[in-house]
C-alpha cells in the first residue's frame, strides 16, 4: 500500500493561509507594512509554540488477561478520549493564541502611537 504524502504539509498549508488573512485583514483596516511584518511575526512564533505542544503520548496498564474484544474496546474508548481531549485543547490553544496576538499586536501599536488598526 502507498502512502501519499501532502505537500506542503497541512500545517504549511493552514499556517499559509492564517498569514493571507491575517495580512488580508491588517491591509483593509489600515495597517502599514511594519505592523503587517510585526503581526507576521507574532504569529509565526506563536503558531510555531503551538505546533510543538501538540504531540504527546502516555501509556496504560492494563490487566491481564484481557480477550481481544475487551483489548479492542478499550483501545477504541481511550482513542476517542484522547482525540476528545486534543480536539477540545487545540480549540482552546488557537484561541488563546488569537488573543494573544491580538494583544501583542495593540501593544505594537500603542507603542508606535499608531492607536488601533
Amino acid at each position: 500500500m502507498t502512502e501519499v504524502l501532502e505537500f506542503p504539509t497541512r500545517e504549511v498549508q493552514a499556517f499559509t493561509f492564517l498569514e493571507r488573512e491575517l495580512r488580508g485583514m491588517l491591509a483593509a483596516r489600515g495597517a502599514d507594512e511594519a505592523t503587517i511584518k510585526f503581526a507576521i511575526e507574532a504569529l509565526t512564533s506563536a503558531y510555531s509554540d503551538v505546533q510543538d505542544n501538540t504531540d504527546f503520548s502516555f501509556s496504560v496498564d492494563l490487566p491481564s488477561p484481557l480477550t481481544h474484544d475487551q483489548a479492542a474496546r478499550l483501545q477504541q474508548q481511550i482513542s476517542e478520549g484522547v482525540d476528545a481531549l486534543r480536539a477540545h485543547h487545540h480549540s482552546l490553544v488557537l484561541k488563546l493564541t488569537a488573543q494573544l496576538l491580538l494583544t501583542q499586536l495593540k501593544l505594537y501599536q500603542h507603542e508606535r502611537g499608531d492607536g488601533p488598526a
